[in-house]
């Protein structure tokens, strides 16, 4: 498991579904938010710069929820390095006690920014974020 990156989410009244929880879209916003997060953490001003990153596949399991004014703790890293132009993410969401409520693998394709087009993942653009920790 690589270096990892975590944050917290806390569920307002603008993520609440008819059901009283948070809704499924929210799960997905938040994956996003916390990968940009992490990108933007660790990889160099340069590749930020050159690079971008779009979804191309989400794998999530829900097995429990939050209500508003409940906060999940959020972890995501890179459990195996990129294939090509495309590089998994695991994130799991932890409710208050610690207990994984949702969880996901998103395979996420990197463009270059100048070109528009897919790029295979440079050794030095995965380094940091396979780097053991």
């Amino acid at each position: 498991m690589g270096n990892g990156f975590t944050m917290t989410f806390t569920a307002g009244p603008e993520h609440i579904d008819v059901m009283g929880h948070v809704n499924n879209a929210v799960w997905v916003q938040w994956m996003e938010v916390i990968a940009t997060a992490h990108w933007q953490a660790v990889a160099s001003a340069e590749h930020q710069a050159r690079y971008a990153w779009v979804v191309t596949r989400h794998e999530i399991d829900y097995r429990g929820n939050v209500r508003e004014g409940e906060q999940v703790t959020a972890h995501t890293f890179i459990p195996e390095g990129p294939s090509g132009a495309r590089f998994d993410r695991r994130v799991e969401f932890r409710d208050a006690a610690g207990k994984p409520i949702v969880s996901a693998r998103t395979t996420w394709a990197m463009i270059e920014i100048a070109s528009g087009r897919l790029k295979r993942v440079p050794a030095e653009v995965a380094a940091p974020f396979l780097a053991a920790g």
